[in-house]
C-alpha cells in the first residue's frame, strides 16, 4: 500500500486498487479472465455511477463488496445457463432450438431470475412454487404460512411484474434500467 495521501478520484482508485481487487477476484474465482472480466467492470460501473470515498479502507471496503456481489451474480447466471444446456441436452437433437433461440431464451432466464430476486422472499417463493411446481394456492399457503388470499396478491403481483418485463423487452428498453414496483408487498405481509 502507498503511504501518500488519499486521492479518491477514479484515476487513483484505479491506479491503487485494480491489481488488489483483480488478485482477490482470482482467488475467489479461480479463473484470471473471469477476475479481470469482473474487475474492468466494477470501475466501468464506478466510471458511469461516480462515488466519492473518504478513506482509503472505505474504498477498499466499498469495491471488495462490489466484487462479491458480481461474483454471486457471475455464479447464479452460471447455474441459470448449467440448467438451461442440461435441459437442451435432454432433448433430442431434431428439437433443439436455433442458437439465436437459444440466446433469448436464456437471456429471458436471467431477466426473469432478477425479477424473482428483487420481490420478497415468500413472494417470490409462491410465485416459483405456483408457476414451476403447479402448487395449489392453499398448497402454497401452507407451505409459506401465509393465506390464501395473501398467495393470490403475491403470485399476481409477480405476473404484473413478468408483463412489465415484456413490455420494457418490446419497447427495447433495458429491463435493468427501469425498477420493478415490488414495493407493494412485503414478506411480513
Amino acid at each position: 500500500m502507498q503511504t501518500k495521501a488519499f486521492s479518491p478520484d477514479l484515476e487513483s482508485l484505479y491506479h491503487n486498487y485494480h491489481g488488489w481487487l483483480q488478485g482477490w477476484l482470482r482467488r475467489r474465482l479461480g479463473d484470471s479472465s473471469d477476475a479481470a472480466d469482473l474487475a474492468h467492470d466494477i470501475f466501468l460501473r464506478l466510471l458511469h455511477k461516480p462515488r466519492h470515498f473518504g478513506s482509503e479502507p472505505e474504498a477498499r471496503v466499498y469495491l471488495r463488496t462490489m466484487a462479491n456481489g458480481m461474483c454471486v451474480d457471475l455464479w447464479r447466471r452460471r447455474q441459470i445457463e448449467q440448467a438451461w444446456l442440461e435441459e437442451l441436452a435432454a432433448r433430442p437433437e431434431a428439437l433443439a432450438p436455433s442458437a439465436e433461440h437459444q440466446a433469448i431464451v436464456l437471456e429471458a432466464l436471467h431477466e426473469i431470475d432478477g425479477m424473482i430476486r428483487s420481490l420478497p422472499v415468500k413472494a417470490g417463493n409462491a410465485f416459483i412454487m405456483a408457476m414451476a411446481y403447479e402448487m395449489t394456492d392453499r398448497e402454497v399457503a401452507e407451505a409459506l404460512g401465509v393465506s390464501a388470499r395473501m398467495v393470490r396478491r403475491y403470485v399476481t403481483h409477480a405476473m404484473l411484474c413478468c408483463l412489465q418485463l415484456e413490455a420494457r423487452r418490446v419497447a427495447g428498453e433495458s429491463p435493468l434500467s427501469m425498477p420493478l414496483s415490488g414495493a407493494a408487498l412485503s414478506d411480513s405481509a
